[in-house]
């Protein structure tokens, strides 16, 4: 609120300038032919119809073209023309033959006076009218900018705030499996959600985070799902270029490397692999994650809650600015995830 103030006061303050420098100049002009007392008369008492025309297009008529009513405005614009032009006229022959008897312009109405009396008082509504136009625009503008960013903004904190509760479902259904089998490894998952957990609360809130930080969490993930897991999985991570400052929304990666084990494990099922590449340089980060096919159904693959989360959390953080790429063959799933930095 105070910044609209602020702008609205920068906006009278400029208002007032103008005219006390116009003003000032024009009494300036002619002053040295007709004096300063008939100087301030010649040019103030003329503005007074000037600024009523002015403002009162400024004010009530010119907001119809905003609203698209033409009709409305061209036909108030003709009626306060006809009638500050004709006031003008009229007040012009009273006063000013008292300044100069011997100038019969100002007793007498000629086409070519009214011609310029309109040229002249259309003028300043023109000026302002554009000044207000740009103005007006520029502030609906930045209008909607804001609230397409409050909405953008309450969109992905809506889709963020989806990630946990579908990540937490999966790793609790892992742990009611171990506790139903007796299995010691239980206590050791539970200590592991702890520490995932505490990263999704108070790290993953922010806009952003140094890869290095996503990484750790995906390690920690892969340690808690390896704990449940009986077949033997062969996980690889190749890394070209350094991750510790470079920054990064945070949940993206996680999401592709959930999908592998989500239909790339299955138990007692031999020849299992997930293998990671992740390329960082000056321009972007790739991502990419390999994995065998295990789920009934390879259409499912590529298609689900995960997936489809992330595509909408990629079109709001980076528009135009990442590719999210997938290939089945042979009966292997890869997946790579191309960011722009």
């Amino acid at each position: 609120m105070n910044r609209i103030k602020q702008n609205n006061l920068l906006l009278f303050t400029l208002h007032i300038l103008f005219w006390l420098v116009y003003v000032s100049y024009r009494i300036y002009d002619v002053h040295e032919y007709t004096g300063i007392e008939k100087a301030f008369v010649y040019i103030c008492f003329p503005l007074l119809f000037t600024l009523t025309a002015t403002y009162l297009h400024y004010f009530l008529i010119q907001p119809y073209i905003l609203q698209k009513q033409f009709k409305k405005y061209f036909t108030f614009l003709f009626l306060l023309l006809v009638v500050t032009v004709s006031s003008r006229i009229v007040a012009e022959n009273i006063v000013f033959p008292q300044y100069a008897s011997s100038d019969v312009y100002f007793k007498t109405v000629e086409v070519s006076r009214v011609i310029s009396t309109v040229w002249d008082t259309l003028a300043f509504l023109v000026f302002w009218g554009l000044v207000k136009f740009t103005i007006d625009r520029f502030r609906l503008e930045n209008q909607q900018k804001q609230l397409q960013n409050e909405k953008l903004l309450a969109e992905l904190n809506y889709l963020k705030a989806q990630i946990n509760p579908h990540f937490l479902f999966n790793t609790l259904h892992n742990i009611n499996y171990l506790v139903h089998q007796k299995s010691d490894k239980a206590t050791g998952v539970i200590i592991k959600l702890s520490d995932l957990m505490r990263y999704m609360m108070y790290d993953a809130i922010k806009e952003k985070v140094f890869l290095q930080q996503e990484l750790d969490f995906m390690q920690a993930y892969i340690d808690l799902q390896s704990i449940r897991i009986n077949s033997k999985v062969d996980f690889k991570f190749e890394l070209t270029g350094n991750p510790q400052h470079v920054w990064i929304a945070p949940l993206l990666l996680i999401t592709l490397l959930e999908n592998a084990f989500k239909h790339g494990i299955r138990e007692d099922e031999p020849g299992l692999f997930i293998h990671q590449q992740l390329s960082i340089n000056e321009e972007e980060i790739q991502y990419e994650v390999k994995n065998i096919i295990v789920a009934p159904d390879a259409s499912q693959v590529q298609s689900g809650f995960g997936l489809g989360n992330l595509r909408k959390r990629l079109s709001l953080l980076y528009p135009e600015k990442h590719t999210l790429q997938f290939e089945i063959r042979e009966n292997i799933y890869s997946i790579k995830l191309i960011v722009q930095r």
